[in-house]
């Protein structure tokens, strides 16, 4: 988590502004999207690329790009399998200019326009999963129907809490909630027919520390040891990050179910879980010509041309990129 983010800083952001959007699914999508990796990637690249169009719309420039990270993650804060995208936009777009890339930030974003967005995604969703004659079985809800295969039922148990082996937990479940029409409960955000569209988090250009920690966040493992913990009765209690509309701040459950919960956690064979769109990704003409510079070499570093020795890794230390995440905490104060 530390070491992707610190390479994506300095190796691959551009030092712009970041805006994550996080877009989740309905309840009864959730079974069938954990377990199709390749439904859930075309979902997630209709979904990146009306976004991607939005931000070149409104840069109004003849050719205007601008390019995103998305990370999947595949669990609730109380491990219940939940695929949802956290998607990390460049917040404005790029431009050709007299031979040079000029960068134009996104002035203001209405809460309108988050939800003309999921519109625009969901109609595109819809068309795709009618040519491809899955929109019965994708929105079907199959969390609690008996299969014949282990890793399928351990799949719908996992969506729902509710039954054994990744269940129960013992609190008042909450009921999937029934088609509605456009609604913005909050600023910068939507929600249609059981999906959410969240934009409302932002890290500016200038403020290292907070777009590090946005990347942290998307990157973020399912659960931390610090709201795992066990009860004196043999439970295994999880503390929510944020408590449910019903004031639950917690659940507990046997010391299986959170293993069973993470298993499903794991994704399906060759699907990527960090993935990268628009100029930032690794065929674009325009990453190398918006990527950080490279850092000048270490004083007594051997000239060009020249291999020096390289000496063994000891296992005290720590994976690629950990010195710059030291460096730049001790800098900053947050290694004290």
């Amino acid at each position: 988590m530390c070491a992707t983010s610190a390479n994506l800083i300095d190796h691959v952001l551009p030092e712009v502004a970041l805006r994550q959007w996080v877009l989740t699914f309905p309840f009864a999508w959730r079974h069938r999207l954990a377990r199709d990796g390749a439904l859930l990637s075309d979902l997630t690249r209709l979904f990146v690329e009306t976004v991607l169009a939005f931000y070149a719309r409104r840069d109004g420039a003849r050719g205007a790009k601008t390019g995103a990270v998305t990370v999947v993650q595949r669990a609730s804060s109380d491990l219940r399998l939940n695929p949802h995208l956290h998607v990390l936009f460049l917040d404005g777009a790029y431009h050709e200019a007299g031979g040079s890339l000029v960068w134009t930030e996104l002035s203001h974003l209405r809460t309108r326009a988050v939800g003309e967005i999921l519109e625009r995604a969901l109609r595109r969703m819809d068309r795709h999963l009618r040519r491809r004659g899955l929109l019965d079985g994708a929105t079907r809800d199959d969390t609690d129907r008996g299969s014949a295969d282990p890793e399928d039922a351990l799949a719908a148990s996992a969506v729902s809490g509710r039954t054994p082996p990744a269940g129960p937990q013992w609190t008042r479940g909450l009921s999937p909630a029934p088609p509605s029409p456009l609604s913005f409960d909050k600023p910068l955000c939507a929600s249609l027919d059981g999906f959410t569209l969240h934009a409302a988090t932002r890290a500016g250009s200038h403020h290292v520390a907070a777009r590090e920690a946005l990347l942290r966040y998307a990157l973020r493992p399912p659960l931390a040891n610090d709201r795992l913990e066990t009860r004196p009765d043999g439970l295994v209690r999880i503390t929510l990050k944020r408590a449910y509309a019903d004031g639950t701040v917690a659940v507990d459950m046997d010391p299986l179910s959170p293993l069973c919960r993470l298993a499903t956690s794991v994704p399906p064979p060759r699907f990527h879980t960090v993935k990268y769109a628009g100029v930032l990704a690794s065929a674009s003409p325009w990453r190398p010509r918006i990527a950080p510079e490279p850092s000048p070499p270490a004083k007594g570093a051997p000239p060009d041309g020249e291999l020096a020795s390289v000496p063994e890794r000891s296992p005290s230390r720590g994976p690629p990129y950990w010195n710059s995440v030291v460096m730049r905490r001790k800098a900053t104060g947050d290694g004290q």
